[in-house]
């Protein structure tokens, strides 16, 4: 049990160096040259880097294109068929499992909260039916880290300390969820808080209305456009869904390719300044997760780029806790885009589906972590699900079938399906 002390040393984040040296001497010879290959990592050539970045700024491009496409699916579809397909989850547990469930299955909470947003934005779904998806969601993401951390477990000590990262992810949501959604169903305080922001900040001469705030669109128009002109020869019905069909898999081809792009860009100097903003201070750690979650509008990338660092002992769980937390908060700004984005005259509530995500992390952040009593109480369930883990294998895939996948469907077929 050396190797399980070693992640309990006291924090030093001056060098990489010490790192790796350290978790050496706690037992764990594997784990030295782990984190001297990540340092020794190819260098790309400066116009190989200049290129990749640029193909990050036209994933995200068409991150922006494929959520303003989704809206248009929407728009056309007709506020019948759309609720059709939508009152299923009108139930707010069935909605939670459709949020959770959904993210599992297309691994992008992006595509699940974008959707459940724009239905709102459309008069497909009411405010009250899209929080739990949104609640939901925010829960399914988390598998994709827990996926990569997998990737260590043919070392003992690593695939530990990369599990205890991930499912910090995992702990932090669920706890999150655990507080917010029975009060949610009791008092509805995210109902009345975005509520009250719409209502505040809608149609202000500050901040402008968002009928009328045509940049996302303008910027997306022409491959709207192209979307849509080859969905206007099919039926009136199936067109809207492959208009939605073909949004949904932009997304997923963005964020997929935009998580393969990071992993080449971040090595040498990027590397170094990921490992210092992380490793410094908690709150710059925090707004650094932030950060790249907005550019990269998916908090999934953020968590997993960092995932194989904590393998490898450069960085501790303890260390990517605060960005897991900074990323939530992040990955609102997509939801937000989404309600930008958002065409009809539902469209204001569309916006406020999008302060119920941004109000939900902002007070998830400040009753979990600000406050210091429940901030440690997902690194330890996280730590601790990966030391069990990490000695019986089978445990990791009970946990993730049974909360992620076996729970969620119960729910939807015994109370959704009826």
């Amino acid at each position: 049990m050396a190797g399980a002390a070693s992640d309990h040393e006291p924090d030093d984040s001056r060098g990489k160096g010490d790192v790796s040296g350290r978790a050496s001497s706690g037992g764990s010879a594997s784990v030295a040259p782990a984190a001297e290959n990540g340092a020794g990592a190819i260098e790309l050539p400066a116009w190989t880097k200049a290129l990749g970045w640029c193909g990050v700024a036209g994933l995200i491009y068409l991150l922006i294109c494929a959520v303003s496409i989704i809206s248009r699916g929407f728009a056309g579809l007709g506020s019948e068929a759309a609720h059709t397909m939508f009152a299923f989850a009108a139930h707010p547990w069935v909605g939670l499992s459709v949020g959770v469930l959904g993210t599992v299955l297309i691994q992008s909470s992006t595509t699940t909260t974008a959707i459940a947003v724009t239905a709102v934005g459309s008069g497909a779904l009411p405010i009250q039916g899209a929080i739990p998806i949104i609640l939901g969601a925010n829960v399914g993401t988390t598998v994709t880290t827990s996926l990569v951390a997998l990737t260590f477990i043919g070392d003992r000590t690593e695939f530990r300390r990369a599990l205890g990262a991930s499912t910090v992810h995992d702990f932090y949501n669920w706890l999150a969820l655990l507080i917010f959604f029975p009060i949610e169903l009791i008092w509805h305080p995210l109902t009345h808080i975005s509520g009250a922001l719409t209502d505040a900040l809608y149609g202000t001469d500050w901040l402008p209305n968002p009928a009328h705030f045509n940049f996302i669109r303008a910027a997306a128009g022409p491959v709207e456009h192209a979307v849509i002109e080859a969905t206007a020869h099919v039926s009136s019905t199936l067109g809207p869904l492959f208009t939605i069909v073909i949004g949904a898999l932009l997304i997923l081809v963005a964020v997929r390719y935009l998580g393969k792009l990071l992993k080449l860009l971040m090595v040498g100097r990027a590397r170094d300044i990921l490992i210092k903003a992380v490793g410094r201070n908690a709150y710059l750690a925090m707004a650094s997760g932030m950060g790249a979650t907005v550019v990269t509008q998916s908090s999934t990338i953020t968590t997993s780029v960092l995932v194989p660092f904590a393998g490898s002992g450069i960085l501790r769980p303890a260390q990517v806790y605060p960005v897991v937390v900074g990323s939530n908060l992040g990955t609102t700004f997509t939801v937000v885009f989404a309600a930008f984005a958002g065409v009809g005259q539902d469209a204001k509530i569309g916006l406020q589906a999008a302060f119920v995500h941004l109000v939900y992390n902002f007070f998830a952040i400040v009753v979990i972590y600000v406050i210091p009593l429940l901030r440690p109480v997902p690194l330890f369930c996280a730590e601790t699900l990966a030391r069990i883990a990490s000695e019986h294998r089978w445990v990791l895939a009970v946990y993730l079938g049974t909360f992620f996948i076996a729970l969620p469907a119960l729910v939807v077929v015994l109370v959704g399906v009826r």
